[in-house]
């Protein structure tokens, strides 16, 4: 994977919020080039050039002004990362976003020098392999990681229904009756939770605001710390499976292997007993088999429960 794309996969989804147009967009700029993905929630669309591309592009709309390619990126890298991070931009800078055909073109306005400074991000639709890259692939990730911290907080939630139950065996009393809770049934919760849904759908009514996508804004304020940690995980899965072709393919990055490598991985289990070397073929000498000693079992010892 070249650096820019890796590096773009690595950047959060961030609100591109213009006069007109509320999208999102996540940009990576360096020394060599950029590459930059805007979506409206229906369309995807990308583009990515390098260093010639930029100079050619920057001497067609500004006639009047010279400068390397590198003091070019530098300065799109001033004047678009404030727009993503919700800043304000550095001195007199206009955002205009044009929909030609099936490409966007994002138009920007500013100073470089002293001189008017104009420039086009002429983004084309990403291909469905790139979508998947950048979305598909990292929301079903972020999907089954939170799946797991869900299983994880209610074997919690039974942890500490037993340690209650074991303060009201030993005569623990409650100072305050609106404090008590009821056990916690993960199934019943679960098919509670499904029951409202489809009673809400029944009487269309809205689902809960929690599940409202709306322009994007809760995907960009509450998850992009989990989506950057998806896309790492998928990054380093690919640096040491190189030619491995697709990472579907592979088990490490199964549904399952990610959500685990996910979250903090489980000590390995201890052995009570020390481990036995595999039996080999015994030697035979002149006189027959040769006598080894015999190893003893260790018996393992039974392991006690926190509250047994």
């Amino acid at each position: 994977m070249e650096e820019l794309e890796e590096g773009l996969l690595m950047q959060p989804w961030a609100r591109l919020q213009l006069a007109e147009n509320s999208l999102l967009a996540k940009a990576y700029i360096t020394r060599q080039g950029y590459a930059l993905l805007v979506s409206d929630l229906q369309q995807v669309w990308h583009e990515q050039v390098d260093a010639c591309v930029v100079s050619q592009r920057a001497k067609e709309l500004n006639k009047r002004l010279t400068a390397p390619p590198a003091a070019l990126l530098c300065h799109l890298d001033e004047l678009l990362c404030p727009l993503l991070k919700d800043t304000a931009c550095p001195g007199k800078v206009s955002f205009v976003c044009d929909h030609v055909g099936k490409a966007l073109i994002l138009r920007v306005r500013s100073e470089l020098s002293g001189l008017p400074f104009y420039w086009n991000f002429h983004c084309i639709l990403a291909s469905p392999s790139l979508v998947s890259q950048h979305l598909i692939r990292p929301l079903m990730g972020m999907s089954l990681a939170l799946q797991c911290q869900v299983r994880e907080l209610a074997t919690m939630l039974r942890m500490k229904d037993l340690e209650i139950q074991d303060y009201q065996e030993s005569g623990a009393v409650l100072s305050r009756d609106r404090l008590k809770t009821e056990p916690f049934e993960e199934n019943s919760f679960l098919e509670q939770f499904m029951v409202e849904n489809n009673l809400a759908q029944r009487r269309c009514q809205k689902l809960p605001e929690a599940c409202s996508v709306g322009d994007g804004r809760p995907f960009v304020m509450n998850l992009q710390s989990l989506y950057t940690a998806v896309t790492r995980q998928e990054i380093q899965v690919r640096q040491k499976h190189p030619g491995s072709g697709d990472p579907q393919l592979s088990s490490s990055t199964s549904p399952q292997g990610t959500e685990n490598q996910l979250l903090n991985e489980p000590e390995e289990p201890v052995s009570l007993a020390p481990s036995l070397p595999v039996p080999e073929k015994e030697p035979t000498g002149p006189s027959g088999p040769v006598q080894r000693p015999q190893l003893s079992k260790v018996k393992r010892k039974k392991l006690r429960g926190l509250f047994s």
